[in-house]
């Protein structure tokens, strides 16, 4: 399958699956008459592959990149599908999981996944919206020595967090747009 047909079928999957229409309130305490929630797709067998096809191809270009995860939850199922997709086309992208707070117990770590220490990595987002999610990863990435060599997300909200995200100096990715999902 090409990189359009499977945008174009990941951009169909998202507009019918995933998109809620009504008086939601977002993450940065603002009102908005719908919702994409992303893992109603990201979860899912037949979306899952496409969103990791969509996503290596947005990453494609970026250069050395060990590693792509984030803040669990969301961004989870998207760097496992980048995972396993890469392998599938030969690509050795691992994948890690960022905690909201570190482990009181075992190693106590706030990152999960393989060392990081000097190896560039993706910081992933399901749906971005205020940009917090991506930083807080950056935070706790650098404290292990991960050099962040961008941030991808599946569908940008356009509600300020590319701005937010390249005003910190990190490079920002978006694979959807609201154009895409008739949503602008």
């Amino acid at each position: 399958m090409d990189v359009t047909d499977a945008r174009q079928q990941l951009i169909d999957y998202i507009s019918s699956d995933a998109v809620f229409h009504g008086d939601f309130t977002l993450t940065s305490g603002k009102k908005a008459s719908y919702y994409v929630d992303l893992r109603k797709v990201s979860l899912d067998h037949r979306v899952a592959p496409l969103i990791g096809q969509v996503m290596i191809d947005l990453i494609a270009d970026v250069p050395d990149v060990s590693a792509v995860g984030g803040m669990t939850m969301g961004a989870d199922p998207v760097a496992a599908a980048i995972l396993h997709q890469g392998a599938a086309r030969g690509l050795s992208y691992d994948a890690f999981v960022v905690r909201k707070e570190p482990k009181d117990h075992g190693r106590g770590k706030q990152v999960e996944g393989p060392e990081l220490a000097g190896k560039r990595v993706i910081v992933l987002e399901d749906t971005s919206t205020t940009g917090g999610s991506p930083l807080k990863a950056i935070e706790a990435l650098e404290k292990v020595g991960a050099v962040i060599a961008g941030v991808a997300v599946v569908v940008d909200r356009n509600t300020g967090a590319r701005e937010k995200i390249e005003d910190a100096g990190y490079p920002y990715y978006a694979a959807i747009g609201l154009a895409d999902l008739g949503l602008e």
